[in-house]
């Protein structure tokens, strides 16, 4: 007979396509899963998956039992909450996927905020160069710098934020834009600009971008290194002093961050508890490193 611990490793290699990708989740190595997914498989004779050297793709029957599991877990997790009283602290796990430069640099103090207030709460931070996959629970929420247009989703803005030219304080500031050219330009790998709005550059970049990472925080110690200029996040200089803005009246750029989460999550008293201090600690935290991202600097 099955049980829920055979549908939580079933969904888990379901979403992640293959026994290593769902191991460090679920604490267990491949081979065992491997193991599990087949005893599971036995018990009903049928497969659940089609096995290649690329991974584990599901079979109709595993499709259409991930759906029925996948409802199965949203009502597991709307009972759970009916046990949290409104008035009682958040509990369980929560995790949160984030491009890298709010991963670094703004959901490390948020989080341990939120954690300190609600100490039976376990918070994860998902950093990924790209934009996480909800649709395969890789996490509970994720924020992201564009509102996704497809997906039974739920989004939310959270608030604006701001970015200049910086670069280390020991080189002469450019009297211009035109003075940027023969400068070398640290940016991100332009095949790997997983958002049009983390193009960041644009024509600025002309002449193409000398020293590149798919991470803003690889980049920021590019520009820490001394010899390239950039775009970077104001709420991250407070973290670099050996970085200056430059060109602020001729180059300043505004983005923002959303907050999405699954629409049957919305149901979920905890998650939205949770979903409203990450708001309002986002926003306080931007605005909290954003007042004087230049210190010595008035602005």
């Amino acid at each position: 007979m099955m049980n829920w611990d055979d549908m939580r490793v079933f969904l888990a290699v379901a979403r992640a396509e293959s026994l290593s990708g769902a191991a460090p989740a679920l604490r267990m190595d491949p081979a065992t899963l491997g193991r599990r997914i087949a005893r599971l498989e036995q018990g009903l004779g049928a497969a659940l998956f089609v096995k290649s050297p690329q991974g584990y793709a599901v079979t109709d029957l595993g499709a259409r039992m991930q759906d029925a599991a996948e409802q199965a877990e949203i009502a597991l997790g709307r009972a759970l909450d009916m046990g949290q009283a409104p008035s009682a602290g958040l509990s369980g796990q929560i995790r949160i996927g984030a491009p890298d430069g709010c991963a670094n640099y703004l959901l490390p103090q948020v989080c341990a905020d939120i954690q300190a207030d609600n100490p039976e709460l376990e918070v994860q931070i998902l950093s990924l160069p790209r934009v996480v996959n909800l649709s395969r629970r890789e996490a509970d929420m994720a924020i992201t710098v564009s509102p996704p247009q497809a997906g039974r989703l739920t989004v939310q803005k959270i608030t604006d934020y701001h970015l200049h030219l910086a670069q280390h304080r020991d080189l002469p500031d450019p009297a211009d834009r035109d003075a940027l050219r023969g400068r070398a330009m640290v940016g991100y790998i332009p095949d790997m600009i997983f958002d049009a709005a983390l193009d960041y550059l644009g024509p600025l970049a002309r002449d193409g971008v000398h020293l590149a990472s798919n991470s803003v925080s690889v980049q920021l110690q590019m520009l820490r290194a001394g010899q390239g200029i950039g775009i970077v996040h104001d709420f991250a200089l407070p973290f670099a002093p050996d970085l200056k803005r430059v060109l602020i009246d001729d180059v300043s750029l505004t983005r923002s961050f959303y907050l999405v989460r699954h629409d049957a999550d919305r149901r979920s008293e905890r998650l939205s508890r949770f979903a409203d201090l990450l708001l309002a600690g986002l926003k306080a935290e931007v605005a909290r490193l954003e007042f004087n991202p230049d210190p010595g600097r008035p602005d």
